[in-house]
Formats: C-alpha cells, sequence, structure tokens
C-alpha cells in the first residue's frame, strides 16, 4: 500500500508488462531488500529478463518505511545495517546471475550451491541501480557495486552536485572509475504539463489533493509548459545524467507525458 491507496505488486505487475509489450524496458525504483529473499529475487528478475527479452531494469534499496517492513512482519533494524543486508543481498543476486551455481555465507543470508537457470539475457547481468543518498554507508555500496544510482528526489541541483562528490569520494576510496556509474535524476515532483494557462489551472483544480495547500502542491510539482520543463533539465544533462525519473502527474491520462515527448524529441 502506498499512502494507503491500493497498489500491485511489482514484480508480478513487470511480469505481466514484460508479455504485454515490445520495447520498453521494466524495472523497480526501488525494491526492498527485506521484502525477498535475495536467491528468489535474483530467479524471479531473470525470469522477467527472460520474458521480455533482456528489457529489465533492476533497482534495489536497503528500505526507508518502517511501518510497511512492521505491518508485513519484516524486521527494520537501523540504517547502518539495512545498508549491510542490501550489500550482502546484491552479491548473492550478481553471483546468481553469473556463476554456475552460488554459495555465498554472510551476516544476514546464506545460498548453498545455488542455481538460477536460467540466467538473465543481458549480460553480464541486467543493469543494477541501487537506490540511496546516505553518505556513510549506502554511497559506499553503490561504488562498489552499482550500475546506476538513484538519489531519488532532491530539491535542487547544489544537493545533486553534492552527493556526486561524496559518491566520487567513496569511488576514489574503493578504486572504481565514478564515470562507470550511469547517473539518475528526479528532478521534480509531479510534472503537470501544458501550452494553456487555463489547462494547467483545470489540472491544479482537479489534482491537488484535499488537504494540500495550493503552495505546497507547486512547491513540489513541475506545473508549466514542455519548453521551460525541458529547460530545467539541461543543468542535469550537462552534469552527465542519462536517466531521468519523471512522474506526469494526470496519469492515466497522457496529455503531459505526450507533451513531454513531442518537445524533447525536437530539442534533443
Amino acid at each position: 500500500m502506498l499512502r494507503n491507496n491500493p497498489i500491485l505488486e511489482c514484480w508480478t505487475t513487470l511480469a505481466a508488462l514484460a508479455a504485454a509489450s515490445t520495447r520498453i524496458r521494466l524495472g523497480t525504483m526501488v525494491t526492498a531488500t527485506a521484502f525477498r529473499n535475495p536467491a528468489l529475487l535474483a530467479k524471479m528478475a531473470a525470469t522477467v529478463d527472460v520474458i521480455s527479452g533482456g528489457r529489465v531494469e533492476f533497482g534495489i534499496g536497503s528500505g526507508v518505511q518502517k511501518h510497511e517492513h512492521e505491518a508485513y512482519g519484516y524486521q527494520f533494524p537501523d540504517a547502518p545495517a539495512r545498508t549491510r543486508r542490501m550489500k550482502e543481498a546484491i552479491e548473492i543476486i550478481k553471483m546468481m546471475w553469473t556463476q554456475p551455481r552460488a554459495s555465498y555465507r554472510g551476516r544476514y543470508y546464506r545460498v548453498e550451491d545455488a542455481m538460477c537457470e536460467p540466467k538473465p539475457l543481458q549480460k553480464p547481468h541486467p543493469p543494477i541501480t541501487i537506490g540511496g543518498i546516505g553518505e556513510r554507508h549506502t554511497l559506499k555500496v553503490t561504488a562498489q557495486l552499482a550500475d546506476r544510482f538513484d538519489f531519488g528526489y532532491l530539491p535542487d541541483i547544489e544537493e545533486y552536485k553534492h552527493k556526486l562528490e561524496m559518491l566520487k569520494t567513496h569511488c576514489a576510496a574503493v578504486g572504481r572509475d565514478f564515470d562507470e556509474i550511469g547517473k539518475s535524476c528526479w528532478p521534480t515532483g509531479q510534472i503537470l504539463l501544458s501550452q494553456n494557462p487555463n489547462s494547467l489551472e483545470e489540472k491544479i483544480q482537479r489534482l491537488n489533493p484535499e488537504g494540500v495547500s495550493r503552495g505546497d502542491f507547486e512547491k513540489f510539482s513541475f506545473i508549466g509548459s514542455p519548453e521551460d520543463f525541458a529547460e530545467t533539465l539541461l543543468p542535469y544533462l550537462n552534469l552527465g545524467v542519462s536517466n531521468f525519473m519523471l512522474f506526469f502527474g494526470d496519469l492515466p491520462e497522457t496529455g503531459s507525458l505526450r507533451l513531454f515527448a513531442e518537445i524533447t524529441n525536437k530539442m534533443y
């Protein structure tokens, strides 16, 4: 459940989408480590990669929703312990994807002579995105094991640059080339686009949740023209960002999404 609204379980949904699509890439931003045994998760993700013809984007994080963990009966230790648990899980998953059989004895997880067949179609394995911004623990694991990072939503580009520098420091400490890690970005909260101010006002009136002030709604949203929104992405593109996490607030209507696709095709 997300904010007490119904939501489908992600990996079974991805399997259905894999069978019903041919081009889009499929993944999670991000799977909480504790919710699935890592050996089983490796098998689940490999299965979706095979079904989809090699289109899985594997996102994983240490988990941050205490209530959700406790409601489902999962332990929720402190942040350093959750990050160590995530690190073990990723190491097991990578072994399961790349080795004929995997054996691993860690503090949190163990596998013995475990198989994952068929292997993912993507080689050496589906790209792994690690979600989180903890500077002492999470970014260290990101430097060690991630193919891409996901900092989540940050309020401004200066904070984003700061996190990049922290990640760069961890990469140097572990001997990892910082430029090997793909950059992603959440540049804003939800996005509402239109060329018509009256249309934007209608979207605000319709979509602003009850109990949320208009000021707060606008503070954490981008509301404007597609050209203006495309311009806000340029500073991140100049930093080497290759993937953007975008939430169009009027979905399942596709008005904002279509306008964004049209303007980016023209500009980029």
